[in-house]
């Protein structure tokens, strides 16, 4: 038999990146605004504006402080109404905490994705949007921007697992206002932490940039990408100048150095990712109790991950299967069989009068996730397919032997 893969080591970080990283341990030249122009982060949001087709980019610290800084851009009021689906990691919501707004949860389905149903019964006073493509699944893009668009409610893409997915021709982090993505180390790119906000705004990027920690004039530094006008993003600043608090949430030159390596190989991790997908998940469904959500007829995913949704299991039996395939050296997490899962909506204990929300907790109580990195060979990745279905046979194979 052969052994499992090791699924948890990143990609080495490219040779590009070496002499670059040599000159800034000489130099001790960390922080973005010491060069007088083109320091790595100002490089780095410039190629990746370039890759996204959008004009501006603002590196930043996280992920998380990309979404936070995004609702302070957006100018909400102090508690704030934003929605977000159920399904996504506790960062999420906590950003909205931290921007002093109120979250308000959305069903998801089994398929992961927004229930629309709800998602339209609860818009009614609301004042932005985040959605979350969790796991690199794309809810119904079309449908949520026409309710919003219609209502003028912001929408801030959280694309912290969709770098390279797009819906309809469109690239997944341009379709709503703002477009967030993530650097950490489980990510398509992978700088340890780090984030990276998009947008076609410049009063939005401005506020943002000088929230980030863009003090006295290092704004200046920022600049839209090659080919556009920068006046209007000038403009914005010297508008925002001094009028907004600092959270210093910026990117070292460090880590856009080993980002910027990275850019030129997104297509063949997109590539190599949704080949390794596709197949382990078109072996796994002929399993009776397997079931993977088919994706969207507008989506064309990116994903860094698998999920699949136990069928016919008991809790028991769905703990058993968890073990059973941690026995064959696959660990898959359900999301909803621990104490702490940070994508468990009944663990955002931070969050006051937190709902019940029944079809999502239905959904992640069943609901599997394995990493399935973009380097695996299609050979290692049929061996986790081989050991995610003979977990579910050792499950339910005894159940149907002892009824017998």
């Amino acid at each position: 038999m052969s052994l499992p893969p090791n699924v948890y080591d990143a990609e080495p970080i490219p040779e590009a990146a070496r002499e670059e990283i040599e000159r800034l341990l000489s130099s001790g030249d960390l922080f973005r605004y010491t060069a007088p122009e083109n320091a790595p982060v100002t490089l780095l949001e410039t190629e990746f504006a370039e890759m996204m087709g959008t004009k501006y980019a603002l590196a930043v610290s996280s992920c998380s402080a990309a979404l936070f800084l995004s609702l302070k851009a957006l100018g909400l009021p102090r508690g704030a109404r934003v929605m977000i689906p159920a399904f996504t990691f506790a960062a999420v919501p906590s950003s909205i905490v931290h921007a002093d707004c109120e979250p308000v949860l959305c069903e998801c389905g089994d398929n992961y994705r927004i229930d629309l149903n709800d998602f339209h019964a609860k818009l009614e006073g609301v004042q932005a949007v985040i959605i979350s493509h969790m796991r690199g699944h794309t809810s119904d893009m079309n449908a949520i921007m026409e309710a919003c668009d219609a209502r003028g409610i912001p929408v801030i893409e959280d694309a912290a697992h969709s770098l390279g997915t797009e819906w309809n021709g469109r690239k997944i982090g341009t379709i709503g206002k703002i477009g967030c993505f993530s650097f950490q180390s489980y990510k398509l790119l992978n700088s340890g932490e780090g984030g990276i906000l998009i947008t076609d705004d410049a009063d939005a990027v401005a506020r943002a940039i000088i929230m980030s920690g863009a003090y006295e004039h290092m704004w200046k530094k920022h600049k839209a990408r090659h080919g556009e006008n920068s006046n209007d993003l000038v403009e914005a600043l010297e508008r925002w100048q001094n009028q907004l608090p600092l959270y210093n949430l910026r990117l070292s030159n460090m880590s856009a150095t080993i980002v910027r390596s990275q850019l030129p190989e997104v297509p063949r991790r997109v590539r190599d990712g949704r080949r390794n997908h596709d197949h382990v998940a078109a072996m796994i469904a002929a399993s009776p109790w397997i079931d993977v959500p088919e994706k969207l007829e507008d989506e064309v995913r990116a994903p860094d991950s698998l999920q699949f949704n136990l069928v016919g299991l008991s809790d028991d039996e769905t703990r058993a299967f968890q073990d059973a395939a941690a026995a064959r050296g696959v660990k898959v997490q359900v999301f909803g069989m621990s104490t702490d899962n940070a994508r468990a909506f009944w663990n955002w204990q931070f969050i006051q009068d937190l709902p019940e929300l029944p079809k999502t907790r239905a959904m992640l109580m069943r609901a599997c996730d394995t990493r399935l990195p973009a380097r695996l060979t299609l050979e290692q990745c049929e061996t986790v397919a081989e050991a995610l279905i003979a977990a579910a046979e050792d499950v339910m194979g005894e159940m149907v032997a002892y009824g017998t």
